[in-house]
């Protein structure tokens, strides 16, 4: 049961607080009379906005790992105002803004471009509940992007930095009880600077795709406010640890008062309890967590008048070494081969915040339905009950430390191959990227589903990489941790981890880790009406969803393969759905799945029909060998061709290849990049980008895929601009697809 908090007027006719009680609003004035809210036309919605209401906005509880029965959500039209960065305090309100919609999206009912010299103002008024016996009142915060500064009737309560933790005031000593109370957030958003944030870019709201895997921004209040009653002395939080080999569990209570008493309970059935801060409770018969099967036991901690509810599952991941001698990756001492999407959670409505719970579930459920039984949490923290869901209904989760800029320097030496680690910005964006990385870990530590930390993304903001990874499994042992997902690997963490476009592919096993592919895929199909822009692209462009699903499934057949001979133990298939300009999804943008379901699921679940066989010639010999000599470019018509000194200027096929000139020295070994084979009859033609020798484009033949022949070549002026080529012969001609940044 909710408690009987009273919520006084929101308008933006709203009492103000007299300036004797020191208002930043003591002189405000209301803005212009606006119509009701309603979501800001453009782009495109997902078919839940039209559930999202000011009377009707994530009403769930925010927190299920420690809930309390007494609480009230502040979600809901609340007055906002931007002003310079500087201002201390607002002169008028500029409208309402939805509460928790970030201000770029159209649920939030403004979608305007917030920038690093401005400062966003919110402000709502509340009455609050008489406190007897001590009480305290708590207001809480899912996660503000990106500083916060937050007065109860003009009184400081709280600051705090980091877009992606919630946070708690004790407002107590600020509120006046039975009376109207006036609740201001001051917000400072750059995007940039040492804050990590992702995939977050300032000029996408204007320019979509400048950087094409770069998106909108989220600045203020992207997740629930709350109130909450509490006794003075309480419960703070929870630590759960499961011990499935010792059948037991591991729970630590933190906060002030009594012995605290707890309880773990089986549809509804106490089967363990004891006292203390610190417990090791043994589980009888346990019945283990997993994507099969995620049960969860629930929990009841009581310390004095104070009570909290929360769960667990019991489940244990590691490393170990299979019958043929790979390491793999083990859940509950068993061999999994973890199956996923590389996630990035946005939404074209809310940016950074699902329209609706349902709509957050609604992810997790179709990556399972599509025979899925991970995702990669790819540079982004979701709310609570996104991990709810997810240890609900049974997914491991991979989850990414949100990009920054702490460190750089971070490469590989192109002449010798030697790996270099990057080093610190400044010892204030060091402090502040593992202040966050700290909230990271201990914030969502309680989640069955998550299996493993990411600490960074390929060489974004890479530093101390040792250092950081053995930090991260010092402070949670329980889970694996992964240094880097893919580019620079300093032989740390529990797995190797390898980018591959479009791929598949595997690393090489070093003995000592397991070996994952933290990316590939990337199969990109725009859908007419359901695309954020008109322009769009995709790592490896698809005619048709024929196209995408007949790749699709080709590809998933090699990851199986990989997993028998080369030891892969997990896949990270890019991606769930299209992002804005990037339409590698197989879903689109807003949530509509592009190929066949049964088809797709079948080829992550490793089932695939019989490959054709080639007709064995009746006289029982040996085909003749084609006597059609290869082309010396199969591609393009020689009049066509460019001069290999001349750079690429379009995208057009017909003129990017140029034929390499025979005196020119074979590409050295590393400077390759995404490798992608064609067979054409008896002839094999294999597509490469080229990032050192002769940066570009390359072309090989062969006819026996041992011997091979490089008969073109394109030049282009920066090494990496061009990604993922692939060459597809359709209605007897060749294409050449790729992506050129």
């Amino acid at each position: 049961m909710k408690a009987r908090l009273l919520i006084g007027s929101i308008g933006v006719a709203a009492m103000l607080i007299h300036a004797a009680t020191g208002s930043l609003l003591a002189q405000t004035q209301p803005a212009a009379a606006a119509g009701p809210w309603k979501p800001v036309p453009g782009h495109m919605m997902t078919r839940w906005a039209k559930d999202v209401s000011p009377e009707n906005v994530l009403p769930e509880y925010p927190r299920p790992q420690m809930a309390r029965e007494q609480w009230h959500n502040l979600n809901g039209l609340w007055d906002y105002a931007i002003t310079k960065v500087d201002a201390t305090k607002m002169e008028r309100f500029d409208g309402q803004i939805l509460v928790p919609f970030p201000i770029e999206s159209a649920l939030s009912g403004v979608k305007k471009q917030f920038s690093r010299n401005e400062r966003l103002w919110y402000h709502r008024t509340f009455t609050a509940p008489t406190l007897a016996g001590g009480k305290r009142l708590l207001l809480h915060f899912g996660a503000v992007d990106w500083e916060a500064k937050v007065l109860v009737n003009g009184k400081s309560v709280a600051e705090h930095r980091g877009g992606y933790d919630a946070f708690t005031c004790d407002i107590t000593d600020a509120v006046n009880a039975g009376a109207d109370n006036e609740l201001v957030v001051s917000v400072f958003d750059a995007t940039g600077n040492m804050q990590p944030r992702g995939k977050q870019h300032l000029p996408a709201i204007t320019n979509p795709g400048s950087i094409k895997y770069m998106y909108t921004p989220c600045s203020g209040i992207w997740q629930t406010v709350w109130l909450e009653t509490v006794p003075a002395v309480r419960i703070e939080s929870l630590h759960i640890v499961p011990d499935i080999d010792n059948a037991s569990v591991a729970i630590e209570v933190n906060g002030k008062g009594t012995e605290p008493k707890i309880e773990v309970l089986d549809a509804g059935k106490v089967i363990a309890s004891d006292r203390g801060v610190k417990v090791i409770l043994k589980i009888p018969n346990p019945k283990l967590w997993s994507p099969d099967s995620p049960f969860l036991y629930d929990v009841n901690v009581t310390s004095g008048t104070d009570s909290v509810k929360s769960y667990f599952g019991m489940r244990k991941v590691s490393v170990g070494k299979d019958d043929k001698g790979f390491l793999r990756l083990l859940l509950n001492n068993k061999f999994v081969f973890q199956v996923g999407f590389l996630d990035q959670g946005f939404w074209p409505d809310g940016i950074y915040t699902a329209p609706t719970d349902a709509a957050l579930r609604s992810d997790i459920e179709i990556t399972k339905k599509l025979g899925m039984n991970m995702a990669r949490k790819h540079l982004k923290v979701e709310p609570d009950r996104w991990y709810y869901w997810a240890d609900k209904l049974g997914l491991l989760v991979w989850q990414d430390m949100p990009s920054g800029v702490a460190g750089r320097g971070s490469e590989k030496d192109k002449k010798t191959g030697e790996m270099r680690d990057g080093t610190r910005i400044s010892d204030e964006a060091n402090a502040q990227f593992e202040a966050e990385l700290n909230a990271l870990v201990e914030g969502r530590w309680n989640h069955p589903s998550i299996v493993m930390w990411v600490v960074f993304n390929e060489a974004w903001g890479q530093y101390e990489t040792p250092r950081l990874t053995q930090w991260v499994k010092d402070m949670d042992p329980s889970r694996l941790v992964n240094s880097a997902s893919g580019w620079l690997d300093y032989g740390t963490g529990d797995v190797q981890d390898i980018h591959s476009y479009s791929g598949p592919d595997c690393p090489d096993p070093d003995g000592k880790r397991a070996a994952v592919l933290g990316e590939f895929g990337g199969l990109g199909l725009p859908v007419a009406g359901h695309t954020w822009v008109e322009k769009t692209w995709g790592y490896r462009g698809m005619l048709d969803v024929g196209e995408l699903t007949k790749r699709y499934c080709e590809m998933f057949r090699k990851v199986y393969e990989l997993k028998d001979s080369s030891g892969l133990s997990a896949c990270v298939y890019t991606q769930t759905t299209d992002v804005e300009t990037e339409c590698n999804g197989l879903l689109t943008y807003d949530r509509k799945l592009k190929p066949d379901l049964a088809t797709i699921a079948a080829a992550n679940r490793g089932s695939f029909p019989p490959l054709a066989e080639k007709p064995v010639p009746a006289s029982n010999k040996p085909a003749p060998a084609s006597k059609k000599p290869a082309p010396a470019n199969p591609i393009i018509p020689q009049e066509k061709l460019v001069e290999p000194s001349k750079t690429i200027a379009t995208r057009a096929a017909d003129k990017v290849i140029a034929p390499h000139p025979t005196q020119a020295k074979p590409l050295l070994l590393g400077n390759w990049a995404d490798p992608s084979i064609l067979k054409d009859g008896d002839d094999y033609y294999m597509t490469h980008s080229s990032w050192d020798f002769q940066p570009g484009l390359a072309v090989w033949h062969s006819k026996d895929l041992r011997s091979w022949r490089l008969i073109s070549h394109a030049v282009v002026n920066q090494p990496g601009s061009i990604l993922a080529p692939e060459l597809i012969k359709h209605d007897g001609k060749f294409h050449l697809y790729y992506m050129h940044l």
